[in-house]
């Protein structure tokens, strides 16, 4: 199993997930260009996916589907919520949405041989996902856009080997920042986005021996620094309650407007 970011920010997200069988995209929040680009840069092309997941309608998830659906029809899993959603986004275009198939019951999907899992997490949005999936016997989650977490969600994942997550803000530089004050209410409520530390909470609850890596993604361009982020969880590993030392794990940091690191699990 492989994963890296094709790019993870505010303004656009889409993470790749596969092996030599399999090549699965969750999101398309970027450019139909920019996703072409980034698959060159892994020595694939559109023709390579087998599907998309998405987590939700909001434009950094979605913004490059209908282009991508134009060129080549990949099918699309989504909850009825985001299905629902997508049907009034803006600027998607026409598409072929008999593509397009619903995570209605939330079971497990099989995509050749990787299994995903949905789980439901708090953001605003029509019934948001994240997703964990298995493949060779490795487990990994990419858990992004949710403004809080419980023991139910945590304990949902199972033992993770990799972790990509969010770490959406800075705290401080999102209250000092040029944002209007209800989006940063809405950012810091528990239907917005983690912050570093809550980040670093989070990864802390799901640490084990298995790890192989952590990745912090969904940075906000104007709310954070990869450095900030870095160290803010880091540190909150360290001082969690586990056995762990934020230096005992490889931890990278999402790139935003091209190739991430590729983590091989």
């Amino acid at each position: 199993m492989r994963i890296t970011a094709l790019a993870s920010g505010s303004s656009g997200n889409c993470i790749y997930v596969g092996d030599d069988n399999t090549h699965i995209l969750i999101d398309v929040g970027i450019s139909a260009k920019a996703v072409e680009e980034g698959l060159n840069d892994l020595d694939l092309t559109l023709s390579d996916i087998d599907a998309i997941l998405l987590t939700h309608e909001h434009s950094d998830h979605i913004k490059g589907l209908g282009v991508l659906e134009r060129k080549k029809e990949i099918p699309i899993y989504a909850s009825m919520g985001t299905i629902e959603g997508l049907y009034s986004a803006k600027g998607l275009g026409s598409f072929n949405t008999d593509c397009i198939k619903s995570l209605r019951d939330l079971s497990p999907l099989q995509i050749n041989d990787f299994t995903f899992y949905p789980h439901p997490v708090s953001h605003d949005a029509n019934e948001p996902l994240c997703f964990s999936f298995k493949n060779s016997g490795k487990n990994a989650a990419v858990v992004t856009d949710l403004g809080c977490f419980n023991e139910e969600l945590i304990e949902s994942f199972g033992k993770l080997d990799f972790i990509f997550a969010e770490a959406n803000h800075d705290i401080r530089m999102l209250q000092l920042g040029p944002y209007s004050y209800p989006l940063k209410q809405r950012i810091l409520s528990d239907n917005g986005h983690l912050s570093n530390e809550a980040s670093g909470r989070f990864i802390s609850k799901l640490l084990n021996d298995d790890i192989k890596g952590i990745m912090l993604g969904h940075l906000s361009d104007k709310n954070n620094l990869p450095d900030l982020a870095y160290e803010a969880v880091k540190v909150e590993i360290t001082m969690s309650d586990t056995k762990y030392d934020g230096l005992d794990f490889p931890i990278y940091v999402a790139k935003r407007n091209e190739l991430s690191k590729v983590v091989d699990l």
